[in-house]
């Protein structure tokens, strides 16, 4: 039986497949950093308990031995913040709604990292047309995604070039789509299946969360992300989301 060719299904099954995929690896983190938890916080009870017991002999404890614990409670404690940080990337967290005004958003964003864009001499700016239909999100999670967006362009140009925000609607389909270009040296295709993994990164001041959290960010309002090489060089991120979202269990 021969495959049915993408453009039959209306949807690029490539891109659903890294969607699954990415569902996936969020589940399993997630269930990873709940098993990690668990022996974590017996070690915390019975490293209270050591303490209390060195204190009870503290004549006899060796000197070295009490530095020897608060090491071992400094790392646990770390250990515990790493945790944490993967339940908070580890799935898509719920959302609220609400009308936004994607060209305000938008200007907030440039008015944010303009100086730094200016600072390594790259030009910034969006455009957004007037008849953009009624568009809802969560404000506060949007902007979050489209900061670490335009961050991401502008540490791949580095310095003097452009990262271009261009907004459009398909009302037939009921998504809005958010595209950020860049000029920077594109993306490498045997790294591009990697790109929206945690911590993945290839740049130097990057700390390869930014482009995951854009991709739950994306899941959460039931949209997505994607990656691809501009014909004329550098890359373009497109940042696709529903008009008007589902709100959590409705």
């Amino acid at each position: 039986m021969e495959p049915i060719p993408p453009e039959v299904l209306g949807t690029d099954t490539s891109e659903l497949a890294a969607e699954e995929t990415q569902r996936l690896l969020s589940r399993l983190l997630s269930r990873l950093a709940h098993e990690i938890r668990n022996p974590l916080g017996s070690l915390d009870i019975h490293v209270q308990l050591l303490e209390e017991d060195l204190v009870a002999i503290k004549p006899a404890v060796p000197a070295g031995m009490a530095g020897r614990v608060t090491i071992i409670r400094t790392e646990l404690r770390r250990l515990d913040n790493i945790v944490r940080r993967f339940l908070s990337l580890a799935g898509p967290s719920s959302i609220e709604p609400q009308p936004v005004d994607l060209r305000a958003t938008l200007q907030h964003v440039c008015r944010l990292l303009g100086p730094e864009a200016a600072t390594r001499e790259i030009e910034l700016s969006a455009t957004v047309p007037d008849n953009l239909p009624a568009f809802s999100a969560d404000a506060g999670q949007l902007t979050q995604a489209l900061v670490n967006l335009v961050i991401n362009a502008i540490q791949a140009v580095q310095r003097s070039g452009r990262v271009t925000i261009g907004v459009a609607a398909d009302e037939a389909r009921g998504t809005v789509s958010v595209e950020v270009r860049d000029t920077g040296p594109g993306i490498d295709p045997e790294k591009r299946n990697a790109i929206f993994e945690p911590f993945f990164t290839t740049k130097p001041e990057g700390s390869g969360l930014g482009l995951w959290i854009v991709q739950q960010i994306a899941i959460a309002h039931g949209g997505s992300v994607a990656a691809a090489n501009a014909p004329e060089g550098g890359a373009i991120f497109t940042l696709r989301l529903p008009l008007q979202p589902r709100r959590p269990n409705s």
